[in-house]
């Protein structure tokens, strides 16, 4: 039996928690709200600072997003042990990107700076919402939740593809639910997120990838990598799992993916050959977002509770959160896939 335990309480809501080697542990502040404060942080003796600095978490309106940090919403390690931050670009929840503000960072987390910026203007929309990104060799995939996609990049040259526009495994057929009820947004009609989750296979030859809503789908990377392909994306694409909103995933190194269920408080195990099991369930699991796993093969889960937001309580919401934020962890006995992070 999995053993859920907290590993430690925010006053804040983090969507996404990484741990590195060392044991230093960062993570996103999800501002869907477009609220001010420290976007990405790290967890020092139990205080938030802002990460890789205050600079870079100082954008405010007007500014343009080159060396700023707009709104971050996924952090992770690559498998270079460096840190990535993918950066929507957009101040809120519905709100435009901003100029330079769609972004890559690659940081250096010996060094604590800025390694690289790969900027995304030219590989997203004024719908785009540059969700998540996962590596496999010098190729990024990030997925776009507001304008459907999926975005290769190389990480090497810099250019990009978007691949698989508008196609029905990138676009969302349902809207996003949790504890059992739709979620509205601030205009009071159901929110519909598109491309979100994804993973790649610890062998490199698959990427999985979903909506937000589900379900989850798989194509070969030989296909997804290679530029001369692109028309033949779709029919190469399978059902791999019928998987309902979920909040956030990880892979382990045998190749099982972990999914949220945000519905029915739950993390779903996946294997390889597509079979689902309950792996968690708990009432205290409410919108688990994006999970990570470590060395010591736990599993951790933060508690986002994104669907009490006030942005998803319909015209003139008010939050529902309850504080604190708790970031879960469960030892399942497996690390992590070598191409998902060192």
């Amino acid at each position: 039996m999995v053993h859920l335990e907290i590993a430690f309480s925010l006053n804040v809501v983090t969507n996404g928690v990484a741990s590195g080697r060392d044991g230093r542990i960062f993570m996103t502040i999800a501002r869907f709200d477009g609220s001010d404060g420290a976007r990405v942080a790290e967890r020092i003796n139990g205080e938030l600072k802002p990460y890789p600095d205050a600079v870079w978490n100082s954008w405010t309106f007007g500014d343009i997003g080159r060396n700023r940090l707009v709104r971050v919403n996924s952090v992770r390690f690559g498998p270079d042990d460096d840190l990535w931050l993918v950066d929507v670009g957009a101040p809120g929840m519905g709100r435009p990107r901003i100029r330079d503000g769609p972004k890559l960072v690659c940081i250096n987390v010996a060094a604590n700076q800025v390694r690289r910026v790969y900027p995304m203007d030219d590989f997203t929309t004024d719908r785009s919402f540059i969700d998540d990104v996962r590596f496999n060799g010098n190729h990024a995939y990030i997925t776009d939740a507001g304008d459907p996609a999926i975005i290769v990049l190389d990480l090497q040259t810099g250019s990009g593809r978007r691949v698989l526009e508008q196609d029905r495994s990138t676009t969302a057929q349902q809207p996003i639910s949790a504890e059992g009820k739709v979620i509205l947004g601030s205009d009071g009609k159901p929110v519909f997120v598109h491309a979100d989750q994804l993973e790649v296979s610890p062998d490199g030859q698959w990427l999985y990838f979903q909506p937000c809503s589900g379900p989850l789908y798989r194509l070969a990377t030989s296909l997804l990598d290679n530029p001369t392909k692109t028309d033949q994306l779709p029919q190469g694409v399978s059902l791999f799992a019928s998987t309902t909103t979920t909040g956030g995933t990880a892979i382990d190194a045998e190749g099982n993916i972990y999914a949220s269920d945000a519905d029915r408080q739950r993390i779903l195990r996946i294997t390889p050959e597509g079979k689902i099991d309950v792996m968690l369930e708990d009432p205290r699991l409410l919108w688990i977002d994006a999970m990570w796993i470590d060395h010591g093969g736990y599993l951790w889960m933060p508690s986002a509770q994104l669907n009490r937001l006030g942005t998803f309580q319909g015209a003139g919401g008010i939050s529902r959160i309850v504080y604190p934020i708790q970031v879960y962890k469960a030892q399942i006995g497996v690390g992590p896939s070598a191409l998902d992070h060192w």
